[in-house]
């Protein structure tokens, strides 16, 4: 492709950058604030979509920065992962309005503002031209999503906010030192297809200590074990937040920073060369499994969903590792599969919350019977999670599990298949008792098959204590901010129920009209509807040829 100068990557940015502006300047109008974000996302999916529709490769120079030159440059990855995030803004706005809404959250206002400025730097993650930009759009998606995490306002906000600020920028500091390495040793930090020439001639020794920093520094957001313990903290924050934090922004932008600095940076065969690719993949594989292990003994919904992504984001950085075609072209279609299927799931732990107040698993048997759409979004969105077919992890891992064959140590290939496994036994409890389980929580099917017993869960006599119900328009007497895992006001919940003495046997009566509101609906059903369509017809959508197209530049 010809590169041509152009301002539309720039646009790419500048559109959710402006919108955050003008969501804080509409404050004292709520309609019109919210108007401005799903009028910006629509504008950056438009921009967006014409840079994918062009066959040249546009480019916006940025100035220089300590005399090295900043540039947005659209190339086939970064189009893919624009294109993604941009898709899932749109959806999760519609769905944010209705999240906070329903649930009365209070700054509402700094909440759409944040997020606008979080789609923001994630787009200039996506489209950095170079290591240094890259690493500035990095840095600016720490400060703007910081807001989000500690949205709450409380004591466990303020935690996990301090927890994420520390492991974020003390992962950009490393970033920055791998940086600064990489141009005294090539004199260049510009992204090339297949890597930097000079750092194939650099000294080996400090070309590998380059390699560490970056995919250290990067890997914190990619939560690779034992840098992840920020992320299932940051599960206090509302559940929209949590899916931008697991599906769209921070994490996938840690992944595709450690596929730029992989592929881009050191490329193939230098990587090999240095003996570099082969212990991140073994770190990436370990991830994979140990953090389904913890996944399967969580209770708290979101926090176990936190763990799945733990465990699904390494599939793409050992994909970026072990440096064969098919796996590398695997990575890229699970960036996209699990973004879609991990931000279904918890658009279905959001609706859940909102229209019953639950948010454990052991408190939803037969949730289905009053959320059956919701429900069965969740179960479609697992099973691709799993590997099921004609759902798009299916596809995306087919590819990886193939490239690992190919690839010289085929023990990934066990990698893959265990972590799979633990999938299955993670959601399939879940799965089950909200569609065949009692409500009743001493029936053992009511629970889930391996969650540690809660004693937040029973009475002092021992017995189940059933849920707050809540009106079917999600209006019920529930917290007015989502506690992701802050269990402070779980034991309120429950003696509140136990006062009013509620019959758990009917608290799960279908509603009349809509299970829950169209602009919590409607996202649910899109973004499960797109799993489903990558998983049947992969290459309806350009994601598969921008992937293709990716590949094919770094290994020919």
């Amino acid at each position: 492709m010809t590169d041509v100068a152009s301002p539309l990557p720039l646009a790419v940015v500048g559109v959710p950058a402006l919108a955050s502006v003008l969501v804080l300047v509409s404050r004292a109008h709520p309609d019109v604030r919210e108007a401005w974000t799903v009028l910006a996302s629509l504008g950056t999916v438009a921009v967006v979509a014409l840079l994918v529709a062009d066959d040249a490769t546009h480019v916006t120079p940025l100035g220089s920065l300590a005399g090295v030159d900043l540039a947005l440059r659209a190339d086939a990855g970064g189009l893919l992962f624009a294109l993604l995030a941009s898709t899932l803004w749109v959806a999760t706005s519609l769905y944010s309005v209705g999240y906070v809404r329903g649930l009365g959250e209070v700054g509402q206002t700094r909440y759409f503002a944040a997020f606008a400025a979080s789609i923001a730097a994630t787009m200039g993650v996506a489209l950095a031209a170079d290591l240094l930009t890259l690493f500035v759009f990095y840095e600016l998606l720490t400060l703007a999503t910081y807001p989000l995490v500690v949205h709450a306002g409380d004591a466990a906000a303020r935690r996990a906010g301090r927890k994420y600020l520390a492991y974020t920028l003390g992962g950009g500091v490393l970033a920055l030192t791998g940086v600064l390495l990489v141009q005294v040793l090539a004199d260049a930090l510009a992204f090339v297809p297949g890597g930097i020439a000079g750092l194939s001639v650099a000294d080996p020794t400090l070309a590998r200590v380059a390699f560490g920093l970056l995919v250290v520094g990067f890997g914190v957001k990619a939560a690779v074990v034992p840098l992840h313990a920020w992320l299932p903290a940051a599960m206090v924050a509302p559940t929209p937040v949590s899916g931008l934090l697991h599906a769209v922004a921070v994490v996938k932008s840690g992944a595709f920073a450690v596929y730029r600095s992989v592929l881009y940076v050191f490329g193939p065969e230098t990587a090999s060369d240095l003996g570099v690719a082969l212990p991140l993949a073994a770190v990436a594989a370990a991830t994979m499994v140990l953090a389904a292990l913890v996944g399967i003994r969580q209770d708290n919904l979101k926090r176990g969903l936190a763990y799945s992504t733990i465990s699904q984001l390494s599939y793409i950085v050992l994909g970026v590792a072990l440096l064969t075609p098919l796996a590398a072209f695997g990575a890229l279609l699970h960036v996209v599969a699990h973004a879609f299927m991990k931000i279904t799931l918890f658009f279905a732990a959001g609706v859940i919350y909102v229209e019953t107040g639950e948010k454990y698993v052991s408190d939803v048997a037969g949730i289905g019977r009053r959320l059956p759409v919701t429900a069965t979004a969740f179960a479609v969105g697992a099973a691709g999670l799993v590997g099921f077919p004609l759902v798009a992890g299916f596809v995306s891992k087919f590819h990886l599990v193939a490239g690992a064959a190919a690839a010289p140590s085929g023990v990934f290939v066990a990698a893959f298949l265990v972590a799979g496994l633990l999938k299955l036994l993670y959601f399939w409890p879940i799965v089950y008792v909200a569609f065949v389980g009692r409500s009743e929580g001493t029936d053992p099917a009511s629970r889930h098959a391996f969650a540690p017993p809660h004693a937040d869960t029973r009475t002092a006599s021992g017995s189940h204590v059933p849920a707050v119900p809540v009106a079917a328009d999600g209006s019920g007497p529930h917290p007015a901010v989502d506690p992701g895992d802050a269990d402070s006001t779980r034991d309120t919940d429950r003696d509140v129920a136990g006062a009013t003495g509620t019959d758990s046997a009917s608290r799960w009566e279908r509603p009349r009209g809509l299970e829950t509101s169209a602009s919590l609906l409607v996202p649910v059903v899109f973004t499960v509807g797109m799993a489903v369509l990558l998983g049947v017809v992969p290459t309806a959508l350009p994601f598969w040829e921008l992937a293709e197209t990716a590949v094919e530049e770094v290994f020919g």
